[in-house]
């Protein structure tokens, strides 16, 4: 069944015109069931998968963190959410601790900062499990738009046309742009990431969503995640 959905939802983002983008063509009515069924995939999976998996990581990382990446188990960061709101994601760390960092919209990411320990974290994406704090908040959701830094969000709302409009829904731990695009650094790569993202909320189902979903999981088993 996954195979067919694999093949049958090949996305079509590089289509998007972002500039003839308009809010209601991007949401379309989205039923009952779909709503329902989505949010107790969110509940459910991260209840009882990912808390165990994240409980398993922490104990680990509690352990290893004082040789190898001295400092807090957890970092967190004001991200934009759903209708632009800002809230605060929970990560575990991956970088060096040290004085904070401004890094721009279209700065390339810090890759000196992150640790060892770090890199295999985000290769693993393990460092993402904190999240299903959010999910159960309901400030995100497994599957949709990766939530991007706050200050970084401002400045492409008012640069990158439809931008905005990928926040019409909730912000997910895993999307379609993070798993055909991986990390979108720069302001060319970000209008991409954006046209996915619309192309996602276009097309929003549980097919699509759990095609994502194995995906996702193939990334992690591969340890192909940035």
């Amino acid at each position: 069944m996954l195979g067919t959905l694999n093949v049958t939802l090949i996305p079509d983002f590089q289509s998007v015109e972002l500039e003839a983008v308009r809010p209601a063509d991007v949401f379309p009515e989205q039923s009952a069931g779909y709503r329902t069924a989505k949010r107790a995939l969110d509940l459910g999976f991260c209840a009882l998968v990912l808390l165990p998996a994240m409980v398993i990581v922490a104990l680990v990382l509690l352990v290893l963190n004082p040789i190898l990446n001295p400092g807090p188990l957890l970092f967190t960061q004001k991200r934009m959410g759903r209708d632009c709101r800002p809230f605060r994601t929970v990560k575990f760390r991956t970088m060096w601790c040290g004085a904070a960092h401004q890094r721009g919209p279209d700065d390339p990411i810090e890759t000196h900062r992150i640790t060892p320990l770090g890199r295999w974290l985000r290769m693993t994406r393990f460092d993402e499990l904190p999240q299903i704090v959010n999910v159960f908040r309901g400030e995100m959701s497994l599957i949709g738009p990766r939530p991007d830094y706050f200050a970084h969000a401002h400045h492409y709302v008012h640069t990158i046309p439809g931008y905005r409009h990928r926040y019409m829904v909730r912000p997910g731990i895993s999307g379609l742009a993070q798993i055909e695009l991986g990390y979108a650094q720069g302001f060319e790569a970000t209008r991409l990431k954006t046209a996915a993202d619309i192309d996602y909320i276009r097309r929003a189902s549980l097919g699509l969503d759990l095609w994502i979903f194995w995906r996702t999981i193939v990334t992690v088993w591969t340890m192909r995640g940035t």
